[in-house]
């Protein structure tokens, strides 16, 4: 997402916000820091920790007796999402939406939180092809090279595409623990969404016919907050948005 923004607008043009919690990974910061630094932007680091213990102070009456869980893993997501927002009110800049069509798709994104934002740049790209163009950005480099002057040979680090991708809202907590692997899961929305099939085709397809159908009610549940989302950029036959009508809620279940 940076590199597509420092290639769109310059360098100059773009501020990374580095925003770790107690359960980011040196890694995160370290891969992040050397994304910056090969792109030329500039970075800022807010730490959301302190931000964080004082929501737990606010909710701890309320969640007495219960269990970490969803609703803490989304909060971060959330202070994410509106230190952001004040960032961007208070230097006029637009803060760009780094969910991608996969994450869309299943509603595997925080309302509020990393969904805040005025565009989304790569909402049409399924997981997969965010690795593919990470790929060609690093095999390519010359294809970009003009628009980021301080990027070196490789431009995305190596470790940023070979580590299992987490939220990291939870120790140990990586996407394929609550989803498929990549390469199935938009192997089957590719089906579902930009084919048509029914979750009857993609089972006979080959697919698991247990996965088929908690994909399919993923898609279906996750519609109200794909309304909610920011615009995002048209690069496939159907994209979420004005090409995709779907009702937020009704009782009929494919």
């Amino acid at each position: 997402m940076a590199a597509i923004a420092a290639a769109a607008l310059g360098p100059e043009n773009v501020l990374g916000i580095l925003m770790p919690s107690p359960y980011s990974s040196g890694h995160s910061i370290t891969d992040a820091t050397a994304l910056a630094q090969n792109l030329g932007i500039a970075t800022e680091t807010m730490a959301i920790a302190p931000t964080m213990d004082a929501f737990d102070q606010a909710l701890r009456p309320l969640f007495a007796g219960s269990e970490f869980g969803l609703a803490e893993e989304n909060l971060q997501s959330r202070i994410r999402g509106t230190l952001l927002m004040a960032v961007a009110n208070q230097f006029g800049h637009l803060l760009v939406s780094t969910g991608n069509k996969s994450e869309l798709a299943v509603g595997y994104c925080t309302l509020y939180g990393d969904m805040n934002g005025g565009l989304g740049a790569i909402a049409d790209l399924p997981k997969t092809q965010v690795y593919a163009l990470c790929h060609w950005l690093n095999t390519r480099p010359t294809a970009v090279l003009r628009t980021l002057p301080h990027c070196g040979p490789e431009i995305i680090p190596a470790h940023i595409i070979s580590k299992p991708p987490s939220a990291e809202l939870k120790p140990g907590q990586i996407d394929q623990d609550s989803l498929p692997p990549y390469d199935v899961l938009d192997e089957i929305l590719d089906r579902l969404i930009c084919q048509h099939q029914s979750a009857a085709e993609i089972i006979a397809a080959g697919f698991e016919a247990q996965t088929v159908d908690r994909i399919t009610a993923l898609v279906n549940r996750a519609e109200f907050k794909r309304r909610q989302a920011p615009p995002g950029l048209k690069v496939t036959d159907r994209a979420f948005g004005t090409g995709w009508r779907m009702p937020i809620a009704k009782q009929w279940q494919p």
